[in-house]
């Protein structure tokens, strides 16, 4: 489940810095609000820390994360949702809101039964990377 995380954490952290190498800090200028602007090129610094801190195996990545795509995808969505209210199959497509929104559930759903079986004690964490 941890590989899981860490891919989709890096993939997004791959282009959240490919979309600020290229447009600066107002990469995200087509979304008006400024809070989600900064947001998503704080994810720069955000997506990393959550690879690294899921990949040493640190309960504190898995609440991190739950917390990074509950703010991903609520502002992907306020930020896209005039487009989405003029062309509601634009949601089908496959790379944008449909991935992030099932990215963004499935971390939240499996991020209290994986925290708590990181604080337990027990087996090595390590054998929580499957």
């Amino acid at each position: 489940m941890l590989v899981v995380y860490v891919i989709g954490f890096f993939e997004g952290a791959c282009v959240h810095f490919s979309d600020v190498v290229r447009g600066g800090i107002h990469a995200y200028a087509s979304f008006p609000q400024v809070s989600i602007q900064a947001y998503f090129v704080s994810l720069v610094v955000l997506d990393p820390l959550v690879v690294v801190l899921v990949t040493l195996v640190q309960p504190a990545g898995v609440r991190l994360a739950a917390g990074v795509m509950v703010l991903d995808v609520s502002a992907n969505w306020i930020g896209n949702w005039p487009w989405l209210r003029d062309d509601p199959a634009r949601l089908l497509q496959p790379v944008g809101l449909l991935p992030i929104t099932l990215f963004g559930l499935f971390v939240v759903a499996s991020s209290i039964p994986l925290f708590r079986a990181m604080t337990r004690r027990g087996p090595a964490p390590a054998a929580f990377m499957s």
